[in-house]
């Protein structure tokens, strides 16, 4: 009995330690004109094993860009290109990302995106870049825990864990007993 005790202990510990976290660009608004994605971004913490996750009309797409293209409104010079809409960008590496529309004047009113992918290990991060295009005003940037419960990481999980592994043990020791 006291193996199988010991089985399930092991079998609890061994969750998986991360999982990545689905962000929808722009919220319940989308990647749509007239969002403040500066805004949406700082409420957001982006994990290298995350996804960006794009839902737009057919009158937008996505372009992943350069830094400079992202500060000066530039398309056509796009490191990747969606269309579709709906895509999902892996974010594969840690440093900043910039993302745009490139139909004419989108990204002009507002329609694109700079975060920071902080590294799976590090702890807390800024969301947005630091270089903020000209003209942008600085935002305070409140990192929020937005994991799920089962994530590694969030006080939720370990409380949990150690609730079930208590409640796991003594019903053991009364079935023993």
């Amino acid at each position: 009995m006291a193996l199988a005790a010991v089985f399930l202990i092991v079998c609890l510990l061994a969750v998986p330690a991360a999982h990545g976290v689905d962000h929808i660009v722009g919220g319940s608004s989308g990647w749509n004109q007239g969002v403040d994605f500066t805004t949406w971004a700082s409420n957001e913490k982006f994990v290298v094993g995350d996804n960006l996750i794009f839902n737009y009309g057919s009158s937008h797409s996505v372009d992943e860009v350069s830094q400079s293209d992202y500060s000066s409104c530039t398309a056509g010079n796009a490191l990747t290109a969606y269309t579709g809409g709906q895509n999902t960008v892996a974010l594969k590496k840690s440093g900043p990302m910039y993302f745009l529309c490139p139909s004419f004047g989108h990204c002009g009113g507002g329609m694109k995106l700079g975060i920071t992918v902080a590294d799976a290990s590090t702890p807390t991060t800024p969301a947005t870049p630091t270089a903020k295009p000209p003209g942008t005003p600085a935002s305070p940037s409140t990192p929020k825990d937005d994991s799920p419960s089962g994530a590694i990481g969030g006080s939720g999980y370990i409380n949990k864990l150690v609730l079930g592994v208590s409640i796991v043990l003594a019903g053991l020791m009364g079935f023993m007993s």
